[in-house]
């Protein structure tokens, strides 16, 4: 299984429009409307390192709204617990956060 992950610049009025198309998209496992320099995250799950093109150049070039994108690939995965640990560390009950 081959995970990837686009960051994608949006036109501004047509944020929500270009996330809903994204999640249309054939491989696409989650899409994230975000702050920053960046206005969408789409995490995709591919079953072939080949199909990445098929739906980055082939699909996702299609979606109107896109400005730019940039995609990563993940070398690892880690489960959730494991993340779940990383991000509550120094949090305990009765803190800022609970």
């Amino acid at each position: 299984m081959v995970t990837a992950i686009v960051m994608v610049q949006a036109e501004r009025q047509r944020i929500q429009e270009t996330a809903e198309a994204l999640a249309g998209v054939p491989g696409v496992r989650e899409v994230y409307s975000v702050t920053g320099e960046w206005d969408i995250v789409v995490v995709l799950k591919l079953e072939r390192y080949e199909d990445l093109d098929d739906v980055v150049t082939g699909h996702l070039r299609r979606v109107e709204g896109i400005a730019r994108t940039q995609t990563m690939l993940a070398f690892r995965t880690y489960s959730e617990a494991l993340l779940d640990q990383g991000f509550g560390v120094g949090l305990d009950e009765g803190g800022p956060f609970s």
